[in-house]
């Protein structure tokens, strides 16, 4: 669902940019308050987890389309709202930027569209309440697979009102909507499949990992071993899983292949070539592969070095986040 540049304008990209800026502004501020330094390594490994995750596209049997998660739900239920919403952003930035995945001038579409609704709607909404009361596999599962749907929803509904905010008279809205939500249903579905199986793999594991769970009883690994399943997962994902996803267009390109005939649609402007200058500097991996060659190892090296950076920021924003707080202390 990662949105390009030629689906917005600069008014709108600008107060998406606001509207995300602001919820993570709130979201640093929300995870000073907890100080809990515990989850900054689980925060850079569900990190590399969903940036593995997202690149393997699965298709949609009878479409000619394919789908990845967000896993904006996944985060929330391991991290709780805030450091998920963190997290994913952290995640959107170093795609946009590493790997020209989603536009530079949407990339505040992009927060907002994946990372907002399945962490905020997600998880305050669906996954606390369910939880309130302990936790079992089916509540888990219940719990993801409804999340999912319905933030999939808001965010495709969120992709259409945004590209009719901007004028983009070759996707009219009431034929745009007609094609975005019945796919991104369908992917929703296999998204809060696969949330489901991550999660009750963690709760067998460590219940005490998920976000607003009391554990219950004993879990079978410890929290470090637990964390190692997981990055060993994302490196498989993103080393290998990653060269066997689908090439079909995702749901957003085959809505828009349906309804203006192309996924490639025309940008000009000051603000879009200066985007698309900034974006072209610094992705090193355009497409998750090498500029240079066709081999599979690009997709191997991108998935890889991707996971990497992003363990990196995730952890480099938490000692961030800790640092100012101390020396807000200290004054």
């Amino acid at each position: 669902m990662h949105m390009a540049d030629a689906l917005v304008v600069p008014a709108v990209a600008g107060a998406m940019y606001v509207a995300s800026t602001a919820a993570a502004g709130y979201s640093i501020k929300k995870v000073r308050l907890e100080n809990e330094p515990k989850k900054i390594p689980a925060m850079g490994v569900m990190g590399a987890f969903v940036f593995a995750a997202q690149m393997i596209n699965f298709t949609i049997p009878g479409t000619g389309s394919s789908g990845h998660i967000c896993g904006g739900m996944l985060l929330t239920a391991m991290l709780g709202p805030w450091a998920g919403f963190l997290t994913m952003t952290g995640i959107l930035l170093i795609q946009c930027l590493m790997f020209a995945d989603g536009g530079l001038l949407a990339l505040g579409c992009n927060i907002w569209n994946m990372a907002f609704y399945g962490c905020f709607i997600g998880g305050l909404l669906i996954w606390r309440p369910m939880m309130k009361s302990g936790a079992t596999k089916r509540k888990i599962t219940c719990a993801s697979i409804a999340a999912c749907v319905l933030t999939l929803q808001m965010g495709a509904f969120s992709v259409t009102l945004e590209t009719l905010a901007s004028g983009i008279t070759e996707l009219p809205f009431p034929a745009f909507v007609a094609v975005m939500q019945p796919i991104h249903l369908a992917i929703g579905l296999a998204e809060g499949a696969v949330t489901a199986a991550v999660l009750c793999f963690v709760h067998e594991a460590r219940p005490e990992m998920l976000w607003r769970l009391e554990a219950e009883k004993e879990g079978k690994c410890s929290a470090r071993r637990t964390l190692a399943v997981l990055t060993a997962a994302a490196a498989i994902l993103a080393g290998v899983v990653s060269l066997g996803a689908s090439a079909l267009p995702d749901g957003l390109e085959w809505s828009m292949e349906r309804v203006a005939g192309t996924a490639e649609l025309a940008a000009s402007g000051g603000a879009h070539e200066t985007a698309e200058r900034i974006q072209s500097a610094t992705a090193l991996l355009p497409d998750y592969a090498f500029s240079f060659s066709d081999s599979a190892l690009g997709t191997t090296v991108s998935g890889l070095l991707g996971g990497a950076v992003v363990i990196l920021l995730c952890v480099a924003v938490c000692w961030a986040i800790r640092f100012f707080r101390g020396e807000k202390r200290q004054s």
